[in-house]
């Protein structure tokens, strides 16, 4: 199934976030169970409609890793998968290599 978002809407897979302890035991990310702020950009909105009819355009791309506003995103799951949606304007920077 393939998830398309409406308006200014993100669709975004949440980074696994796996800590190591400094005895080196990985801990996974189920530990603490903590809301994620960091993701992946699997789909975008078209852009929120402006007053004139136009599209405002959208700032992140598909393949964007970003960093969000913590308690922002709505969780939904489809096909046993667990995605994030998250409104542009909660997206806080992009990650860049």
């Amino acid at each position: 199934m393939k998830l398309r978002p409406l308006s200014d809407r993100l669709i975004i897979k949440a980074a696994n976030k796996e800590e190591m302890t400094k005895s080196g035991i990985i801990l996974p990310d189920t530990v603490d169970k903590e809301r994620p702020e960091q993701g992946e950009v699997i789909a975008v909105g078209p852009g929120k409609m402006l007053d004139n009819g136009s599209r405002a355009p959208m700032d992140v791309k598909v393949g964007d890793k970003v960093v969000f506003k913590k308690y922002s995103p709505d969780e939904i799951k489809i096909d046993d998968q667990e995605y994030l949606v998250v409104a542009a304007s909660d997206v806080m920077a992009v990650l860049e290599s």
